[in-house]
This record gives C-alpha cells, structure tokens and sequence, in this order.
C-alpha cells in the first residue's frame, strides 16, 4: 500500500489564501503546466525573479509521464530551490482536468494541494454529483477543488472537444452551492491547444465573452473564477518554430490585453500551457537546425529553459499582474 502525503510535508500551500489576495489585489495567479525538470526550472526561476506566486499543473497524462512518486519529489524540490534562493514564494501542484473521483483521490494522497475535477462534459446533475464527490474528500484534507461549469474547444493532453459551450450563468449559483468548489473554470471563448481560433489573414481574434463573465461575477461577487485555454500562442515562437522545420500553420492564441482586461476582473486564475510548450520546441528546434552535430541534452535544453524563464516573467510582469505580490 502506498504511503499517504499531505502536501504541507513537502511545503506547498493551497489556493485559498492565494485566490484570497488576487481578488483583493485584482490580478490573476499563474497556474503553468509542466511535463518534465526544465520546464519546472524554468516556470519557478521566473516566478523568483518576478517573486509572484505560482500554482504548478500537471494534467493526468503528464503526472503518469513524469512518474507519481518521482513529481511528489520534484514538487518539493522546487519549495526547496524557492528556500535555498531566499525568497518563499507561495507554490501550489494542482491537478488540472482530473476526470474521475479515483485520479483525483490518487493525486490528494501522494500530496497535492489543490485539483481540478472536470466534469463539464456531463450533464449539470451528473457534474454536481462527482464534483462534490471529490470535494468531500478534498476538504476532509485541507485541499481546494477546481470544478468547470462549459466546455473549452480544442486539444490540450487527454482533453478534446471539437465545439466550446459557452457557461450559462443561470447554472452557476446552484453548482457552487451543490458542490461546495472553492474555484471555478468557467467557458467564455478561450480554448485549449495552438489552435485557437480559425481566422484568415488580416481578421482579427474574436473577442472574449466578458458578458457572460461580467454576469457570473455579479451572481456570484468575490468568488475566483479560472480561465483555461489562456496561452497567447505567440507569434514569435510560432515564426522560429516554422522557420527551422516545424509546421505550425494558422496557430493563433489569446489576445494579451484581453487576458490583462480579465486579470484585472472576477479572474484571479489563468492556465497557461501551449505558451510553455512553444517556447522550449522554437529554442531546441533553432539550436539543433543550426547545430546538427549537437547531441549534449544541456545544450538545447539549457537555453530552451533560459527562454522559458523569460516567458514566465514577461507573463507574470505584463499580463497577469502577479509580480511583486509573492
């Protein structure tokens, strides 16, 4: 039988507190997706630097890649880094789309603070009902409960919906109330993945449904709302990945001043994940390109993760409004 964890033995916090002085402070806490040790360097090197807080995901797939036991280690590895490098910040591991009570229990057991349970694509009562599930296990161990009202289109791991469902705020007080959540994902024309949007040369993106946030928030004043499928899909890496031999056609993202306009709103959790991805691939596809001979993982993993840091920082700095509040 595998041992039991609680996340405050290897120093994580959950997101009470977190979500608690981002709705005070109106900005958004950053909540980045990793898969492997450089992307978690590079996401907690940026959040030092720019000393915000930092809620570290993994979806189900990526917490099988990496290995349960061994991200339990890694998670607290990073508390530690955070500590040798004199500023404690506060971190989180969240599970993000957990679809079942089992995967979510597994995740609070061997010490996560905080996990998603994405039960959107069910009907509202079978929602409410496997959510509040996870909620009563959650909080029996001081673990706070993401839920999701709408369905983001897009691909994002074991995540793809090919058409988004927009959150009726109609539903949303009685799901908080039936379910007990501490956050909640709401679906306003975000979508997961590099392919955002289909739009021709010289359209524009289409703007968030801030409405129906506006509407949710009025519902439901002071309760954190999370934005999911929130990468900006920047161009600039889109462009380095495609000119050394990538195919990344028609990748669009999320406008950044509509992130920093929703930071500044209800939203006080924004998931970002294609951004961090496109980062590292554009470095070590420019890198090795340019260098063939090259077969020293420190050489292209290196600079892909100096890139991410950068990423992190400029994100927390302009975006989500989260510098300077750890």
């Amino acid at each position: 039988m595998k041992p039991i964890v609680h996340y405050s033995d290897l120093g994580l916090v959950n997101t009470k507190e977190m979500f608690r002085k981002a709705m005070e402070g109106k900005y958004a806490v950053p909540a980045y997706n990793f898969n492997n040790m450089e992307q978690l360097q590079g996401i907690i090197l940026g959040c030092l630097e720019s000393r915000s807080p930092v809620i570290l995901q993994v979806s189900g797939s990526a917490r099988k890649y990496a290995n349960p036991t061994l991200l339990r280690y890694m998670a607290m590895g990073a508390v530690q880094m955070a500590s040798d490098a004199g500023a404690a910040i506060p971190i989180a591991l969240h599970l993000d789309h957990g679809d079942s009570f089992e995967l979510a229990k597994s995740c609070i057991d061997s010490g996560f603070s905080s996990v998603m349970l994405d039960g959107s694509h069910h009907p509202f009562e079978e929602n409410v009902e496997l959510t509040k599930r996870v909620v009563d296990y959650a909080h029996e161990r001081e673990v706070t409960v993401e839920g999701e009202l709408g369905v983001l289109a897009g691909v994002e791991d074991e995540v793809s919906h090919d058409v988004s469902h927009y959150t009726k705020p109609e539903e949303v007080e009685a799901f908080i109330a039936g379910t007990g959540v501490d956050s909640l994902a709401i679906s306003i024309g975000t979508s997961h993945g590099a392919y955002k949007f289909k739009v021709k040369p010289g359209e524009t993106v289409p703007p968030l449904r801030f409405d129906i946030l506006e509407e949710v928030a009025g519902r439901v004043p002071g309760f954190p709302i999370v934005l999911h499928g929130a990468s900006a899909v920047v161009p600039e890496y889109v462009r380095m990945i495609n000119n050394f031999g990538g195919k990344l056609e028609d990748a669009v993202g999320i406008p950044e001043e509509q992130l920093r306009q929703a930071a500044g709103s209800a939203v006080c959790k924004i998931n970002i994940d294609s951004d961090g991805r496109l980062a590292l691939t554009a470095v070590i596809r420019k890198i090795l390109a340019e260098n063939p001979t090259e077969f020293d993982p420190r050489k292209y993993l290196g600079p892909a993760r100096e890139e991410l840091v950068k990423m992190v920082k400029l994100k927390n700095e302009k975006v989500l409004g989260s510098a300077g509040r750890a």
